[in-house]
């Protein structure tokens, strides 16, 4: 039985063909323990640490940080027996069902298909037990050799000829070649960026005759301007002078490529599919909240919260709930030939990370307390901001709050989550002049901007539902005597 063991990027669910390693918790040379958590990896909904499949010494690691890897592909090589001297050359990787696994628990998402024989040197996959190619569900083999896209002016591989002996030639000075802008250019390879070679090429310039003025002697968009023009180069004056000041170009030195991957990605196809998919409408409300944010005041000062994170947040999300139960329209979803209205309320909190926008949700958040909401809304926050969100707390959600007044915003027109029938922004509190009891006075005034499936809400329900989400935060005190 071999000892060295090869782990593979599992399926952590939810249909994953590959995730980016963010960051390695093992090195070569360290001793791991069964579930010890060895490698983080970004799937496309959040970061997921996941543990090793036995215990042993990290013998190699395949894929460095940052690399983004297919599931099923060897991520890392581990030592079972270290114990029992030198690892020979000839060792390979040998099933993962030779050694027992750890606790379902732990490994319920990363169980993979152990591998069984090696990969063929330039193929990608591999043989699995049978004789078929081991393939994730919807994707075909890819037993073949692995090619690249030749780079331009390569010519490509052909079969090593003999190598013979070359003729004798008798040598001769060579003539320098004439450059077109007046000077002669060194032999070596051309430096010009791509904007300045594709200026060349329309010009029917040859840019290996030219000598160029830019940095490092690199050709610039000036240079192949005046060759153009049959302009010879000016000579260069004996005494230094300050440089020129370069013309602006707009091309791909100036710009910024950012791969989208991971969170963000996901969240763009969501978008894209939601906005192109329900009807949207938004509404606007703006509410005097000074009574709410007294309350809160009052709130904060009790015993029982002094260690509790009391917000504005808190209490629009106990609007929404309460506000729910008297419109449960709200809360559905549209599936095609039926609607359906859903009796619980997986409250979503959007949240934005280093690594993008995600929406976790509190479950069944209808149920709690108003001081279990704020300990489940803290949880949720603080996890987010630390990445450790786990898909299971990103999926199932079914109303959305996104509070854009923590970025001064007044308010906005939110997309409705994939799934969702409303999703409410929830604006900055600002103090403005507010007729108060027949009196202008300053007051803390907020606006809320609810949108929603115009498909499952009309206008006459969203409506009622924003008022009475915009009457809760206006008296909580009244609305809640009134409500319950």
């Amino acid at each position: 039985m071999s000892r060295i063991k090869e782990f593979n990027l599992p399926d952590l669910g939810e249909g994953l063909t590959e995730g980016e390693i963010l960051a390695w918790l093992v090195k070569v040379g360290d001793d791991i323990e069964l579930n010890q958590p060895i490698v983080e990896v970004e799937t496309a909904k959040a970061a997921v640490e996941i543990p090793a499949k036995w215990a042993g010494r990290v013998q190699s690691i395949f894929h460095p940080e940052g690399s983004t890897v297919e599931v099923g592909t060897p991520i890392i090589a581990i030592d079972t027996d270290p114990g029992a001297g030198p690892v020979e050359e000839s060792t390979t990787a040998a099933p993962a069902s030779d050694l027992p696994t750890p606790s379902a628990a732990s490994l319920a998402a990363v169980q993979v298909a152990p591998a069984e024989g090696m990969v063929e040197p330039g193929l990608i996959g591999g043989v699995a037990p049978g004789g078929r190619t081991a393939v994730l569900v919807g994707y075909g083999p890819r037993n073949a050799p692995a090619k690249r896209r030749p780079r331009k002016g390569e010519l490509p591989s052909q079969p090593a000829a003999p190598a013979q002996p070359a003729p004798p030639v008798p040598a001769a000075p060579a003539a320098p070649a004439p450059a077109v802008n007046g000077t002669a250019r060194a032999a070596g390879p051309v430096l010009a960026k791509p904007p300045v070679r594709k200026l060349a090429k329309d010009l029917g310039i040859d840019l290996a005759t030219l000598t160029g003025s830019g940095p490092l002697g690199s050709i610039t968009r000036e240079d192949v301007q005046r060759a153009a023009s049959g302009t010879p180069a000016a000579a260069e004056p004996l005494v230094a002078t300050a440089p020129a000041t370069a013309a602006a170009s707009f091309g791909a030195d100036r710009e910024q490529r950012i791969p989208v991957k991971g969170v963000r990605k996901l969240t763009a196809e969501n978008m894209a599919r939601s906005a192109f998919t329900a009807p949207h409408v938004t509404e606007f409300l703006t509410v005097d909240v000074t009574r709410a944010m007294k309350a809160l005041d009052r709130l904060r000062g009790r015993r029982e919260w002094r260690d509790a994170r009391v917000s504005p947040l808190l209490l629009v999300a106990k609007a929404v709930l309460l506000a729910v139960k008297r419109h449960p329209m709200v809360n559905s979803t549209w599936a095609g030939d039926e609607i359906v209205v859903k009796e619980y309320v997986n409250l979503g909190i959007a949240a934005a990370t280093e690594r993008g926008l995600i929406v976790p949700n509190i479950k069944d958040a209808g149920r709690l307390s108003l001081r279990e909401l704020a300990d489940a809304m803290t949880d949720l926050v603080q996890t987010a901001k630390s990445g450790k969100t786990s898909p299971a707390d990103m999926s199932g959600g079914t109303l959305t709050i996104t509070n854009v007044g923590v970025f001064g915003v007044d308010t906005g027109t939110p997309i409705l989550p994939p799934g969702e029938s409303a999703i409410l922004a929830f604006g900055a509190v600002r103090e403005q002049p507010w007729v108060h009891k027949g009196k202008v006075k300053p007051r803390l005034v907020t606006t809320l901007g609810l949108s929603f499936d115009h498909r499952i809400i009309d206008g006459e329900l969203g409506s009622k539902f924003l008022r009475d989400i915009g009457d809760f935060l206006a008296d909580p005190e009244a609305a809640l005597l009134a409500w319950t």
